[in-house]
């Protein structure tokens, strides 16, 4: 009569209670040779942290903020070209530490004559009153705000510190380069030759000085981030 044999945590054994002889099991999923539990758990652990952070970036990462509306015109390489509507920016002084941003942020949050404000929930902006659009936009010298799409400079309040000044931008054709990371003189700067190499290498003729355009909130991650280096240019 054949033998009943069980197999159990890595050993096999016999139903019979006068059979004491047990063999080692050599199947190759009970390996013995593994890594401690101990171990284990911290890999786990932190491979969930890093999960957990990077969720929570990217939820608290979107915005209601509006983006600028624009049509693809075409492309050369890695530039695109883009056509932008009239733009009416609230722009700042931008000397040294991004200082025209608070400028512009207490602007877009009631320190104007009309007294609008937006209720904000960081990180998302409310549209209820003067939204926040994207991207900021800042050259050398200076920071903007767009202000929401079909605003007209009659329809945009007067800020109250003299320190921002309402500006329009007539409809125009940009050229842009986008990149990402968190967009440092280095990171800005390579990019920005390129887009001008890139440009005089096509025959393209380019109007004032490059800008730059960032889209994402400080604690976006800087492999997310949308990063953009344009300048307005004449075909």
């Amino acid at each position: 009569m054949s033998i009943l044999l069980l197999v159990r945590f890595g050993m096999v054994v016999s139903p019979n209670p006068f059979h004491g002889k047990r063999e080692s099991c050599k199947h190759p999923s009970f390996n013995t040779s593994t890594v401690p539990w101990g171990s284990m758990r911290k890999i786990v652990l932190v491979a969930s942290a890093i999960a957990i952070i990077l969720l929570l970036a990217l939820l608290l990462s979107q915005s209601s903020a509006e983006t600028i509306p624009y049509a693809i015109k075409g492309t050369t390489g890695e530039i695109e070209f883009r056509q932008y509507p009239a733009l009416v920016l609230a722009t700042a002084d931008n000397s040294q530490n991004d200082a025209g941003f608070n400028l512009l942020f207490a602007y877009i949050s009631g320190s104007n004559k009309a007294r609008d404000t937006i209720p904000m929930t960081a990180p998302v902006i409310t549209s209820q009153k003067i939204p926040m659009t994207s991207p900021v936009v800042s050259d050398a010298t200076s920071m903007s705000f767009v202000m929401p799409t079909g605003k007209t400079r009659e329809e945009t309040p007067d800020p109250l510190d003299s320190r921002v000044r309402i500006v329009t931008i007539p409809e125009r054709e940009v050229a842009v380069i986008r990149f990402t990371g968190y967009a440092s003189p280095q990171e800005v700067d390579a990019v920005t030759l390129r887009l001008q190499e890139g440009l005089k290498k096509a025959g393209i003729e380019t109007v004032g000085q490059p800008f730059l355009m960032r889209y994402d909130t400080p604690w976006m991650p800087g492999f997310l981030r949308r990063n953009e280096v344009g300048i307005e240019i004449k075909r």
